[in-house]
């Protein structure tokens, strides 16, 4: 699938307190763009970091929308993850996207918390996502501060018919090891859940097309060829999530 131009739309309110999130798309839009929402991980303002990863998946034709969350609100970040939801599905379409099929993905932490709302739709007031999309995420422990308890005994316990689950992990990681996803799709294959997983060599950062910089204590794009290909690889699990027809 060739890539197309895009462009991007930063600082974008999505909330009363004025948090923030970026909308990556294609620039020329003809129809309706699948459409995926985009969680970072740990720290309160992570959407750069996602934004190699979501420029990329923009151009193989998706609308990317990247918000900004606080996992140590006092609400354990629920209020911030809560209005980006919305936002989607109310604004989505402003942009091209499709609203009415959306695609959720987060990664790292925001990978165990995008699964945790397809298995336990009420956490989004019932709201649940055409698929899941989790990169480098650790998925069989527990945050109880955020109220996540371990995916084995949630997937045992609820009534939600499955979702498709889309993985991504790369052999290199060092925060979170690939055993987590590995150690998951039994789980969900338990549980009649669709599951697919794609390994990279990529370690945590890689793997979404950054580098960590000590100097600054925070991820960057990637110049490696290595995480540079990581990136183009979640990114096409990104389009597979939402339907579009790319290879490998």
């Amino acid at each position: 699938m060739n890539e197309i131009a895009i462009s991007t739309e930063q600082g974008v309110v999505h909330e009363p307190g004025g948090r923030l999130l970026d909308v990556h798309r294609p620039a020329h839009v003809s129809a309706p763009t699948p459409t995926v929402l985009l969680w970072h991980g740990r720290g309160p303002e992570g959407r750069d970091v996602l934004a190699p990863l979501a420029r990329q998946a923009a151009s193989l034709g998706l609308l990317v929308v990247v918000p900004d969350w606080c996992p140590d609100a006092p609400d354990g970040g629920w209020g911030h993850l809560s209005a980006s939801v919305r936002f989607t599905r109310e604004r989505a379409g402003e942009f091209g996207g499709d609203a009415g099929r959306i695609v959720l993905a987060g990664w790292s932490l925001g990978a165990y918390v995008a699964v945790s709302v397809a298995v336990r739709p009420e956490l989004m007031g019932g709201w649940r996502p055409a698929a899941v999309a989790g990169i480098a995420g650790k998925y069989l422990w527990e945050r109880p501060e955020m109220g996540l308890g371990n995916l084995r005994g949630a997937l045992a316990a609820t009534s939600a018919g499955p979702v498709p689950v889309h993985l991504v992990h790369g052999t290199a990681d060092d925060i979170a090891d690939i055993h987590h996803s590995r150690d998951f799709v039994p789980v969900l294959d338990r549980w009649g859940w669709p599951v697919t997983l794609t390994e990279t060599d990529a370690d945590h950062a890689g793997v979404v097309m950054t580098e960590y910089d000590p100097a600054r204590q925070r991820c960057v794009p990637a110049r490696a060829a290595g995480a540079l290909a990581a990136g183009r690889t979640a990114a096409r699990v990104l389009a597979r999530a939402a339907g579009l027809p790319v290879p490998g």
